[in-house]
Formats: C-alpha cells, structure tokens, sequence
C-alpha cells in the first residue's frame, strides 16, 4: 500500500500572468498577444509605475500551490524567459498564502520576496524593458475550483 506524502496536497493554484504594457505601438507586441480585458486595464493603469497606453496578454500559466514543494509557472511557454517559482510558507488555506517567490528572467533570479497573496488580489511585479514598453507579471491566488475566474 502506498502512503501518500501529505506536503504534495494541493492547497490553491497560482496563476502567473505575463503582460506588454506600452505608450508605443500595440503591434509591437506580436501577432501572438491578446488584447487585455477593461477591468484588466482600469486596474494596471490605476497604479501610476504601471500606468500605459496599451496592455497586452502575452501568456499565462496556472500552477497548483503544493502544501510543501516548490512550482515553477511558466507563462510563456515553451520559452523559459519568464518564469515565477514559488513555495508555500506555513499555512496556506485557499483565500490566502504566503509565499517564497522569485521571479527569474533570462535563467538569471532577479527577485526573491515573501508575499502574501490573497485570492483576487494580483501582486504586480515591473518587469524589464522589451520591445518599446516593459513586461508586467501578476502573480496571483486562483480558487482551485475554478482557476480560470480570477
């Protein structure tokens, strides 16, 4: 009889979302991107560091949060230009968690931080230039009924 390991319980998924935010041309985004919902918009806008003329979808990934194992989103598959590991800290319960969290461009960590995420609430990380704008990463709590509504 196998005895399963309690710190592989899948406690919430984390969504990784990649975005092109530019006050150029939108095209330069690639044919690839897509556009990015108005309450997605009114949100990255709100905050004046993220503040563009043009946002665009570039890739997402959602990842189960594991009770005591690392993941690894991957938002822009099959590149590994722009990946996000993160590892429960203590207890996490669904509606929130804290996480170890790095951000890692170009195979090369560039943040390392504990956050606190709460479902529904992205922490938006500036990302390096590119292509005229700059690249945004929300990470984010995603219900693990329905990963994809948040």
């Amino acid at each position: 009889m196998a005895v399963e390991d309690p710190g592989r319980a899948e406690v919430a998924k984390v969504k990784v979302t990649v975005y092109h935010a530019t006050d150029g041309d939108p095209a330069a985004s690639g044919p690839k991107a897509l556009p990015v919902p108005a309450d997605v918009a009114a949100r990255l806008g709100g905050e004046e560091r993220l503040r563009f003329k043009h946002y665009k979808l570039l890739g997402r990934d959602i990842k189960p949060l594991l009770r005591s194992y690392e993941n690894w989103g991957e938002p822009l598959k099959p590149s590994d230009e722009v990946l996000v590991r993160f590892e429960a800290q203590g207890n996490a319960d669904g509606q929130s968690a804290v996480l170890d969290l790095e951000l890692w461009l170009a195979r090369k960590k560039i943040l390392k931080a504990d956050a606190r995420l709460e479902g529904g609430r992205p922490l938006y990380l500036l990302g390096p230039e590119w292509r005229g704008g700059r690249l945004i990463i929300a990470v984010e709590l995603a219900s693990l009924a329905n990963p994809e509504s948040n």
